[in-house]
């Protein structure tokens, strides 16, 4: 029998105007310690997201979430935080912010296998 191994995850949220709290759900991030595994999936639907909002900026919004990519990757493409370990890159990653580009709370699980949880979560709260 394998090991099920606890990971934390967060949906990824496009919140066009701030003030109105309103928002898209458009990724998650989970990360495994005990499997040194920390990811992120994401896709942007650019036709729902501008129907949702029309004064969006599709660039920026890509840019925001490649910079999230690029950190959970790790190493000096994702600047000082990318030299972070695993577990302080989510937390930042994670951590409350008042933008476009902002995270839910983090929520814990149990998995086999962490890039098959990631896939799970993001087909049920995203896709």
């Amino acid at each position: 029998m394998q090991d099920r191994h606890l990971f934390e995850y967060a949906v990824i949220r496009v919140v066009p105007r701030v003030e109105r709290e309103e928002f898209l759900n458009v990724g998650v991030i989970l990360l495994c310690t005990k499997q040194k595994f920390l990811k992120m999936m994401y896709s942007i639907d650019k036709d729902r997201l501008l129907a949702f909002s029309k004064d969006l900026d599709i660039d920026a919004l890509e840019e925001n979430l490649l910079s999230f990519q690029r950190i959970c990757n790790g190493g000096k493409d994702a600047g000082p935080i990318g030299e972070l370990d695993a577990a302080s890159r989510f937390r930042w990653l994670t951590a409350t912010r008042s933008t476009v580009v902002q995270t839910s709370k983090v929520h814990p699980g149990f998995c086999l296998d962490g890039e098959d949880s990631l896939q799970k979560l993001y087909n049920q709260l995203v896709g």
